[in-house]
């Protein structure tokens, strides 16, 4: 969807004639890199029996390969996204990963449509990275980034 959006605001005529042909023939085609955004790790809710938590320790190891037991996730809180459109329910977690839990690139599954790369934001530049309008991002990962600066980072060590 994002990379479409980007593709209508630079050739508008092209979803204005829903010609499928001048798409395919663009004279300047929009790089794939327009469609990719920052996000958090997320998954969809499709495995009956499972908690949130056990969804989330799946996720958390594909798309990031770290390995987080289920009983490690704090839950935030939950909301709607997409209101417009989908109307999804989305519930946000908190789990602290070390090194340690590490055992894996992570990166999704290719065969799934994923492409993912994991990206580390430094503390310090958390926030400059949240409002920075030229890195597309969730609302999502605006809002944690808040959360945490609200509620975890005041109680770390002091450099």
């Amino acid at each position: 969807a994002v990379y479409m959006c980007e593709v209508e605001r630079r050739h508008p005529q092209v979803l204005q004639n829903q010609d499928k042909e001048s798409f395919s023939r663009l004279e300047d085609p929009v790089p794939a890199v327009a469609g990719v955004t920052y996000e958090l790790c997320a998954g969809i809710v499709d495995k009956p029996g499972l908690s949130l938590e056990e969804i989330a320790c799946g996720e958390v190891l594909e798309e990031c390969g770290y390995r987080v037991l289920f009983f490690f996730f704090r839950r935030i809180t939950s909301y709607r996204s997409g209101v417009g459109v989908t109307g999804s329910r989305q519930t946000l977690f908190y789990a602290e990963v070390t090194d340690q839990m590490r055992t894996g690139e992570g990166g999704g599954q290719p065969e799934e449509g994923e492409l993912i790369e994991v990206v580390e934001i430094p503390l310090e530049d958390s926030m400059k990275f949240a409002y920075d309008e030229t890195l597309p991002k969730t609302m999502g990962v605006i809002f944690s980034f808040m959360w945490f600066q609200n509620n975890i980072a005041p109680k770390l060590p002091k450099k």
